[in-house]
C-alpha cells in the first residue's frame, strides 16, 4: 500500500486502526471496549454516515498487513456499510465471500486438539496472539446470521416477483419472446443468483457454526475462540428457530450452558494462577443482546413444542429485567437499544397467549402480567368471547421464518412454466418457495394447536367451578354428546402433559444479581435446556369414577414477599417524583 494512500486518510481514523489492532493482538480489553463499543460508532457518524470505511489495502499499513485483523476490520465495515445502506444483491453475495474468508482463517489459526495446554502447536511454533471482546465476538456472529436471513427473504421475494409478472404476462396472452417481461432489476438480480447458487447455502451456514463450537469448545482454546463458539451456539439456536427446527434451537443452547469456565481479559487458561475465570452462561448474560437473543428464540421454541411453563419461564424472566431496564434507562446506554422495545412488545404477545393456554400465576412477575393486559386487553378480550385472537398475536410476535431452499430460478422468467404453475396452484406451486411459504407453515401448525385449545379452555372454565359432576352433565355443557366428550378429558390431560425445567433455588440469586451485571452466580445445577421432567400444565387435577369426575384445585401458594414486593417498587416511584418535583421548585 503506498503511502499517499494512506495519508488521504483522517488520523483519527489511523489511530482507531492501530488502537483496535494493537488491542487485539496485545489482549488490552479495556482498549478493545472502548474502540469498538465507542470510538467506532463515533468515528462512522462522523466521517461515514453514508459511505463505506476505507478498504482494507487502504489500512493494511496501520496493523502491519495483519491478514487476520484485516479479515476482522473487514466483517466490521461491511456490517457498518448493509446498516446505513440497502444492499443489493451484489453486495449481499459479497458480504458472503466476506465471512467465509473470515471464518475459514479463524478455523486455520485455532489451535489443534492436540497443542498443549499452553496453546503451542505440534508445529512447535507459538500461535500468534489473538483477543476480541464478547461484544464484537457477538455481533459477528449475529450478524452472519442476520444476512443468511435477509439473502433467504431477497431470494425468495425477488423469485416470487419474477415468477409473478411471468405468470401475468402469459394470462394476458402476452407470453413467448416478444412478451412483457419481468423488470430489468429483476432479471438481472436473478441472473446473480443463479449464477451464484453456493451463495449463503444453509449447509454452508451450519458448517461454519457448528465448526466454530467445536473448535472452541476445545480444552486449549483461546478466550477468543471460546467466544466465538459460545455466541455460534447463541446465534445457531435462533437459525434453527427461524427453520422451524425448535428442538434443534434449544439443543444448540446445551454449549451455552455446559458450565465450561473461561479465563476472562487476555490469553491466560483459565487454570492458571491468577486468571479471572467466568462461566459461558455468566458471559453470555453480560452481552446483553445475546441474552435477549436467547431468551426470545427460546421462549418461541419451548411454545412451539408445548412446553408452555419453560416459555412463560424464560420470557416473563426477561420481560421482568427490560422492566426494570427501561425504568432505570439502563438498556438505553446498549447499542442496538432502539429493538428492545420492539422486541419487548412482541415477547409480552407471547405472553399474552400463554396466559391463556396454561395458568402463569408465580411463574410470570405481576408486573409484568399487568404489561401483557395493558398492551393486548382487546385480543384477549376477543379470545374469552370464543373469537379469534391467537393468530393476530402469533404473527405480531413470531420471528421472521426464512425457506432455505434455492429454486429454480429458469423457470421464473419463462411464461408458459409460469403459466402452468399457477394453474397447479398458483405461485405456491411452482416448485420453488415464495416469500410467505415458510411463514404461512408455521402459522398454520401454530394455530391447528391453538384450534384444540380453545376447545380444552372452555372445558377448563367449566370444571373450575365443581369439585365433582356427572359426565353427562359436563358434556351438556360443552355441546357434546358423552361418547365424544371422553376422549376429550383425555385429550386434555395430554395436551398439558409436558417437560418442564426444575427452577432451583440458585436461580433466584441469578436474579437477584441482574441489576448488578446481567448475570449472577453460575447455578452449577443448571439442566440443559431440552431436559426436564415429565409434569403438567394444568392447575387442576381431575379424575373419572363411575359416570362422576371429580376435580381438585391445585393447592394455592400464599406468596407475601410479592405484595411486599410491589408495595416497595411503588414507594421507590413516589420518591423520585417526589425528588423530581423538589428539584425542580
Amino acid at each position: 500500500m503506498s503511502n499517499d494512500t494512506d495519508a488521504c486518510l483522517p488520523a483519527p481514523v489511523k489511530d482507531l486502526v492501530f488502537d483496535l489492532h494493537d488491542s487485539v493482538r496485545r489482549s488490552q480489553v479495556a482498549t478493545e471496549q472502548s474502540v469498538f463499543l465507542a470510538t467506532f460508532r463515533d468515528l462512522s457518524s462522523k466521517y461515514f454516515d453514508k459511505t463505506a470505511w476505507p478498504s482494507p489495502q487502504s489500512v493494511s499499513s496501520e496493523c502491519g498487513g495483519d491478514a487476520l485483523f484485516l479479515a476482522l476490520y473487514k466483517e466490521l465495515t461491511l456490517r457498518h456499510l448493509h446498516s446505513v445502506t440497502r444492499p443489493d444483491v451484489r453486495a449481499r453475495i459479497d458480504g458472503w465471500h466476506v465471512y467465509r474468508g473470515l471464518f475459514d482463517f479463524l478455523l486455520a489459526e485455532a489451535p489443534s486438539s492436540e497443542s498443549g495446554e499452553d496453546g503451542k502447536e505440534d508445529r512447535g511454533q507459538k500461535q500468534d496472539p489473538f483477543y476480541i471482546v464478547p461484544e464484537w465476538a457477538f455481533d459477528i456472529l449475529h450478524e452472519f446470521v442476520y444476512q443468511f436471513q435477509g439473502f433467504c427473504q431477497f431470494r425468495t421475494s425477488t423469485y416470487a416477483n419474477a415468477l409473478k409478472h411471468a405468470s401475468s404476462a402469459a394470462a394476458s396472452g402476452e407470453g413467448g419472446s416478444g412478451g412483457k417481461q419481468p423488470p430489468h432489476h429483476v432479471i438481472e438480480a436473478l441472473d446473480v443468483l443463479s449464477q451464484n447458487r453456493d451463495a449463503w447455502a444453509v449447509e454452508t451456514v451450519l458448517f461454519y457454526l457448528h465448526r466454530l463450537i467445536s473448535v472452541g469448545s476445545a480444552s486449549n482454546s483461546p478466550p477468543a475462540y471460546k467466544y466465538m463458539a459460545l455466541f455460534a451456539s447463541v446465534t445457531l439456536s435462533r437459525l434453527e428457530c427461524l427453520l422451524g427446527d425448535y428442538r434443534a434451537s434449544l439443543a444448540a443452547l446445551s454449549y451455552v450452558y455446559s458450565g465450561d469456565v473461561v479465563a476472562v481479559g487476555g490469553e491466560l487458561p483459565a487454570s492458571a494462577p491468577g486468571a479471572e475465570n467466568k462461566t459461558l452462561e455468566e458471559i453470555m448474560m453480560s452481552v446483553f443482546p445475546a441474552r435477549l437473543s436467547v431468551s426470545y428464540h427460546a421462549g418461541v421454541s419451548y411454545l412451539m413444542l408445548r412446553r408452555y411453563k419453560d416459555a412463560a419461564s424464560v420470557l416473563g424472566s426477561i420481560c421482568s429485567y427490560m422492566q426494570r431496564g427501561f425504568k432505570t434507562g439502563q438498556l438505553r446506554n446498549i447499542p442496538g437499544s432502539e429493538q428492545f422495545t420492539k422486541l419487548f412488545e412482541r415477547m409480552t404477545a407471547l405472553l399474552a397467549i400463554l396466559t391463556h393456554v396454561c395458568p402463569t400465576t408465580g411463574i410470570v412477575d405481576d408486573s409484568v402480567l399487568r404489561a401483557v393486559r395493558d398492551k393486548h386487553g382487546h385480543q384477549l378480550s376477543k379470545i374469552e368471547a370464543g373469537e379469534e385472537g391467537y393468530e393476530d398475536l402469533f404473527i405480531f410476535a413470531c420471528p421472521k421464518f426464512v425457506s432455505p431452499a434455492v429454486p429454480d430460478y429458469g423457470q421464473a422468467t419463462t411464461s408458459a412454466a409460469a403459466a402452468a404453475a399457477s394453474s397447479a396452484g398458483g405461485a405456491g406451486g411452482s416448485g420453488g418457495p415464495t416469500g410467505q411459504d415458510a411463514y404461512k407453515l408455521q402459522v398454520g401448525q401454530f394455530m391447528n394447536e391453538m384450534s384444540q385449545q380453545q376447545t380444552l379452555r372452555k372445558l377448563r372454565s367449566y370444571m373450575k367451578l365443581y369439585t365433582s359432576i356427572s359426565v353427562g352433565k359436563l358434556a351438556a355443557f360443552n355441546d357434546t354428546n358423552e361418547e365424544e366428550f371422553l376422549p376429550l378429558l383425555l385429550c386434555y390431560k395430554h395436551k398439558m402433559r409436558q417437560l418442564e425445567k426444575k427452577k432451583s433455588s440458585s436461580d433466584d440469586d441469578l436474579d437477584d444479581n441482574d441489576d448488578e451485571d446481567n448475570g449472577g452466580d453460575k447455578n452449577d445445577d443448571e439442566v440443559a435446556p431440552l431436559d426436564g421432567t415429565i409434569g403438567t400444565a394444568l392447575d387442576i387435577h381431575y379424575y373419572i369414577v363411575n359416570d362422576m369426575v371429580h376435580v381438585d384445585e391445585a393447592e394455592k401458594q400464599r406468596r407475601f414477599e410479592n405484595y411486599f414486593m410491589a408495595q416497595i417498587a411503588q414507594n421507590e416511584e413516589i420518591m423520585q417524583e417526589v425528588d423530581a418535583i423538589l428539584t425542580g421548585a
